[in-house]
Parts: structure tokens; sequence; C-alpha cells
């Protein structure tokens, strides 16, 4: 009897056990959001208080020499075609961008400007520190193991025949650091930190990404103060919400784990996270042209760092709605998260005009790096090859547009090669902050360029590396060395901006010219802080989801 007692207790076990297994392999991709769920809970809305200064610090301020009030918006993987500044736009120019449009109409379009990156996170440092990245080991994305074991997964379940798998590297998980660690070291001086140092009261709105410790959140890094999120990025809406209209896409590795863990919160600098009242991209726009109020009467430096577009592709109904004539459904969601960033944009810019503020700011637009291939969306950095996370044109080349009414003419079109590293010089130059702490620097400051007094090209060169992918852009050409693929590409930028001629063959001494220069900027930088858990190949010439072709051109990312 004791036997068969035994036997169906063993039996029951096998069974929970196989429950539970099955259980593992259906929900396993839920639980890194299931576990911060748990570590950090999101609480009901609650007002944001933003702090304005007292009688002693308004009475200190000279109004005759107060410097002027720096807006940095940062959006996330925005194309060159997104915008129809340049003539283009989402679904052939069906959504307008006009205020995004007008900080270049009343001041100046870089016409040729660069990120830092070809993804968020080394942007976002090389922006805030006016360094390359690599200078100080701040060369991959910060990434969950998860995430990148996901990625992995689900890419090669979906692999293109075309195109090599995606790799996975298990053996860097020993000694892999919790993505909230990977943070731009404390030894980089930061733009608000040094803005801090003539007296400007420091805003962070938005995504940060450059580290989630006590030590590396924005509170820490020179901002006064805090609203947003430290992750990579977030929800726009409850998946559910009536007020949403999503579009998941079933070819993109990446989509899954977005849908399964990202919250929709915001938190402060103090008080844990907390849901916006309303779709995010309207809510992080009031909530910056509220600090904007609370704090007209000082100079302040406000880093904006709106999410939109970065997937998961979720739009507001409203917006959706106003365009029935794109009938592609991803398509018309993505267009609405454009026509919602605008309105954004349009929120802060009115701001400023309504509280007296417009003359005396300075309000630079840019994006982290070109439109993600991974959202299956073609037209998104026409007319340029390539996407986020591969250095062609399409991934890096990115709208930079700046304006300072009554110190940069209206209009200027400014054609000459410029970086997201000058934006760190630009703005201290701007702010009066014209002390060095030493160390290298590779930005410089637009103003003087932008206002017509300095002539020819404000850099030599521009430099950018991931991983063992190298590349050089001087005098017109652009050198691209992808060691792990053995590829090399050779451009004329100046007669083939649009990258369709590889003359590495034909050029042989150009490319050695340009490699020697490639590998002395290479000795400078630093060795990664981290390592590359996820290697994935991008096709150049075409968006995930379409049709592949034998031989293709590809990428080799390192994330």
């Amino acid at each position: 009897m004791n036997k068969i007692k035994q036997f169906k207790k063993t039996i029951l076990f096998a069974l929970l056990l196989l429950v539970l297994g099955l259980l593992i392999q259906q929900y396993w991709i839920y639980f890194p959001g299931f576990i911060e769920e748990i570590k950090n809970p999101i609480g009901k809305n609650r007002e944001v208080i933003w702090e304005q200064p007292d009688a002693k610090t308004l009475a200190a301020i000279d109004k005759d020499k107060r410097p002027p009030n720096i807006i940095l918006i940062l959006v996330d993987d925005l194309g060159y075609n997104d915008i129809s500044l340049n003539g283009g736009g989402v679904a052939g120019g069906q959504v307008p961008t006009p205020n995004i449009n007008s900080i270049a109409q009343q001041g100046v379009n870089f016409r040729t400007g660069y990120a830092g990156n070809a993804t968020c996170a080394p942007s976002r440092a090389s922006l805030l520190t006016g360094r390359y990245p690599t200078r100080f080991g701040f060369e991959f994305t910060p990434t969950p193991s998860a995430f990148a074991k996901s990625v992995a997964f689900f890419a090669n379940r979906n692999r293109d025949p075309n195109l090599p798998p995606a790799i996975y590297h298990k053996e860097y998980e020993d000694g892999y650091p919790d993505h909230s660690e990977m943070a731009v070291p404390n030894t980089e001086e930061m733009l608000p930190l040094s803005l801090k140092t003539n007296n400007y009261h420091t805003l962070f709105i938005g995504k940060w990404h450059l580290g989630g410790t006590a030590n590396s959140r924005p509170e820490k890094r020179g901002f006064d103060e805090v609203l947003g999120f430290m992750q990579a990025t977030s929800m726009y809406l409850p998946e559910n919400d009536p007020r949403a209209v999503n579009a998941k896409q079933d070819f993109d590795p990446i989509d899954p784990f977005l849908w399964a863990n990202l919250p929709f919160a915001v938190e402060q600098a103090t008080g844990g996270r907390f849901k916006p009242d309303e779709y995010l991209t309207d809510y992080l726009a009031k909530e910056a042209s509220r600090a904007i109020v609370a704090n007209k009467d000082r100079p302040f430096f406000m880093y904006f760092a709106s999410n939109a577009p970065h997937s998961p592709l979720q739009a507001l109904k409203s917006d959706y709605d106003s365009l029935p004539q794109i009938k592609d459904h991803p398509l018309r969601v993505y267009a609405s998260m454009i026509k919602a960033l605008d309105r954004s944009v349009g929120k802060i810019l009115e701001t400023l005009k309504e509280n007296g503020l417009e003359e005396n700011t300075i309000v630079i637009f840019t994006t982290d790096n070109g439109g993600a291939s991974y959202i299956g969306l073609p037209e998104l950095n026409r007319p340029y090859r390539g996407w986020k996370a591969t250095f062609f044109e399409g991934g890096i080349h990115v709208p930079f547009l700046m304006k300072w009414p009554g110190h940069i003419p209206a209009g200027v079109q400014f054609d000459r090669p410029v970086s997201h590293v000058d934006i760190f010089a630009t703005a201290r130059a701007a702010g009066g902050v014209n002390s060095s702490k030493g160390g290298v620097f590779d930005g410089v400051n637009l103003i003087p360029y932008a206002q017509g007094n300095k002539m020819g090209d404000p850099h030599k060169n521009l430099f950018w590396r991931n991983a063992d992918n190298l590349i050089l852009l001087q005098d017109g050409w652009k050198l691209q060395i992808a060691n792990h693929s053995k590829k090399i590409w050779l451009f004329d930028m100046k007669n083939d901006p649009f990258e369709k001629n590889n003359l590495s063959e034909s050029q042989p001494q150009k490319v050695e010219e340009l490699k020697v220069v490639l590998l002395k900027l290479n000795e400078e930088q630093k060795p990664p802080l981290w390592n590359s858990l996820l290697e994935l190949p991008v096709a150049i010439d075409r968006p995930l989801g379409k049709p592949s072709k034998p031989g293709e051109e590809f990428f080799s990312f390192a994330n």
C-alpha cells in the first residue's frame, strides 16, 4: 500500500514539474517585467510639483546678463525621412511636421548632422559629454541579458536564410553586470553639471538609459529635477487601454520582449514609479511645459528626451482615427506617433512663446540614431541606405536643428558634417561656461558656424566604433571596416552621398590612407566597459519583414 502511495506521489510530482516546465517554456519572456514589478511597483498617478525659484535666487539674477535658456530635444529612432522639413515625411508626406520644421526655419538646419552612435545609449553619452563614447568605454547599449537572449531566440526562430544567424554570447554571462550598472563613468562630467557652474537650473524629462544605480541616475549626474524612466523605452499606454491602437510585429525579434515587459510608468528622483495620466508623448510634453513655466524667471537647461517614435508601435486612437487615408495599419500607427511627437514639440515651443522666453532660449532638436529596420517600414531613412544599428547614412545621418532668435539668422542651411559631440561645446559656450576640465573633447561650438562667422569644416574627421566595426568620415570620404565579416566599404560622399558605389577595390590607396588615420584614432579609445552579448545581422537595403535576396549586403551589429 505504501508503495502505491509513494508511486502516486511520484507521478503527481512529475506532473507538477511537467506543468511548471510548460508554463516556464510558454511564459518565460514575462519574467523580467514581473520581477521588476515586485522590486519596484507602479503606483497611481500623482501630481508633479516643479520647483520654483525663491526670492533670494531671483534677487541674485542679473536680468541684463542672464544667459539663454537651453532646451535640448532628443527623440528616439526618428528616421531622416520622418519629418517633412527636407521634402520628405511619413507616408509620402501625409503627416507634416510643422513644429519640428519651425526650429530649422527660424534658425539653422545642419543638413549633414551625425549621431554619436548607431544606437541610443552611446549617442546619449556622446551628446552629454562632448566626447566619443568609446573614449570612456561606453561602447555598447546597456542591455539586460534576458533581453539579449530573447532577441537572439526570436531572430533565429524567424531566421532569414540569406543572412547569418544572430549570436548570443553565453560565454560572456559570467561577470556580465546588471544593466542598471552599465553607466557613464562618474569621471565624465556631463553637460548639466557644467551649466550649473553658471547657475543654471537643470531639468531632465524622458528617457535616460545611461545608468540606473543610485550613483548613475540623472539626479546624480547634474540634474536638479527629474521625471522619466531609466530603461531603454516605455509603453505609451497600457496595452489594453481603450485610448490605444497597437501594431505588433511578428517578424520583429525585439517586439515580443517589449510587449511582455515594458511598464507604463515614470518616476522622479524619489517616490518610486507611478502611472502617467495620458498618452506618454503628450504627458512628457505637458510636464515639460509646466516645468518651463515654473522656471521662467531663471536660466534653465532642459534635456527633453522623448522616447517617441521608438517601438512598441502604439498610437493614440484619436491620432489614428485622423489618418484614415493611410491604409497600411503599422504605417498608420507609426504616422500617428510622428503626429503626436510633432505636437509635443509644438507644446514646448508654444510655452516658450506664451511666457516671453522665445527670444532668449536656444532650442536644439535631434534624434539618437536613424529609423529602425525591425519595425518593417521601408521609407524611414530615405534617401539614405541603412538603418539604426548600422553605420550607413540611414543609421547615423540624422535631423539636427537649432534656433536662437537674434543670434542665429533664420533659414540657415549648413551642409558641412557636424555631430552630437558638438552639443556639449555649443551649449557650454552659449551658457557662458568656458572653463575646461581637461581631457580630450571631440566636439566644437557650432554657433559661429551657424552665424556665418566661421567657415569651412567644423571637424577634420569623425570617428565611430562598434566592436570590430571601425568607421571614419574625413575630407568627404567614408571608410567602414567590418573585421568580423571581412568587409570594407569606401564611399566618396561628395559624389555619392547615398552610398551606392563601394570604391574599396578600385581605390586601395585611399583605403590605406584613411585606414592609418582610423587605426590611430582607434588606439586613443578605451576598451568597452562590458562585453556585448548579442551580434545581430542587419540587412542594409531593406527593412525586416520584407523579402530578402541571396548575397544581399548586411551589417553585423554588436548590441
